[in-house]
């Protein structure tokens, strides 16, 4: 059997020599590569190795999976999870609640999972909202999307379910979510504006990212204004896999619908 090496998605540009900018040089996922050559500073990991992108994370191929070989993503993501002056930390700002969840239909058939087959069991739940751009001190009512996470703390251990109010997302590749976070948070020297992103750092950012746009959609809708933290869906970003006693799989992903609907302040309120 012949074993056919894949090339990775972005090319490793550490080792080729400063040239002219190429107009025509893409990335697999349509970005321009950065240029290496003319006068403006190169681009480079921590440790100086100039780069050509740090747009587009190392894949084993086009669509395939991410590859924890990628020392510029990893770099990245670590230095961004670090920052703390001035403050980027997402989700910081957020309020919390006590709970109960209670089956009311079996899923046996998908599941063997205790929490999801006994029908009229009550686990324990802390679930925890919050806004994504705000910093520590900001308010409430923003416009923002507001995330969340629901602890069940089941029979047969934790489980964490996490999710935003927004179904789909500014970007695709993870390695973009400093850049996104650092757009959207606050100006770092005037600490301007609170959980908002009233600053051009921010619609430069989607100026630039044409994948975000079907997001600001979203944003500028009276999704991200919910009146009350019971008045807002919730969409599940991870999927699970649910094993039932056969041992057949399913996919699924979760997905909450308030009792309330879905209800939101005015702008003038806001």
């Amino acid at each position: 059997m012949a074993i056919k090496k894949i090339a990775p998605t972005r090319r490793d540009s550490s080792t080729t020599p400063p040239r002219p900018y190429e107009a025509a040089e893409l990335t697999a996922s349509g970005d321009l590569h950065q240029p290496l050559g003319g006068d403006h500073a190169t681009l480079t990991t921590n440790q100086g190795l100039a780069i050509s992108d740090n747009q587009n994370s190392l894949r084993a191929n086009p669509r395939g999976p991410t590859l924890i070989e990628d020392f510029i993503l990893r770099e990245k993501i670590h230095h961004f999870d670090h920052e703390r002056i001035p403050e980027r930390i997402v989700h910081a700002r957020g309020s919390a609640a006590h709970g109960y969840f209670e089956l009311t239909e079996s899923l046996a058939d998908y599941t063997t999972a205790n929490v999801l087959c006994e029908v009229g069991q009550r686990t324990p739940l802390f679930t925890r909202f919050s806004t994504v751009a705000g910093g520590a001190g900001s308010p409430d009512t923003p416009r923002d999307v507001r995330g969340f996470s629901v602890k069940l703390y089941t029979q047969q251990g934790n489980w964490d379910l996490v999710g935003n109010n927004i179904p789909v997302f500014f970007i695709q590749d993870a390695i973009k979510f400093p850049d996104l976070i650092h757009a959207v948070k606050m100006e770092p020297d005037r600490g301007f504006p609170q959980a908002a992103t009233a600053h051009d750092s921010f619609w430069d950012y989607i100026s630039l990212t044409p994948e975000s746009m079907h997001m600001v959609m979203w944003i500028m809708s009276d999704r991200t204004l919910p009146r009350s933290l019971r008045m807002m869906e919730g969409f599940g970003i991870h999927s699970f896999r649910l094993i039932d006693a056969a041992g057949k799989s399913t996919f699924v992903k979760f997905h909450w619908r308030p009792k309330l609907g879905l209800q939101s302040t005015v702008w003038d309120e806001t």
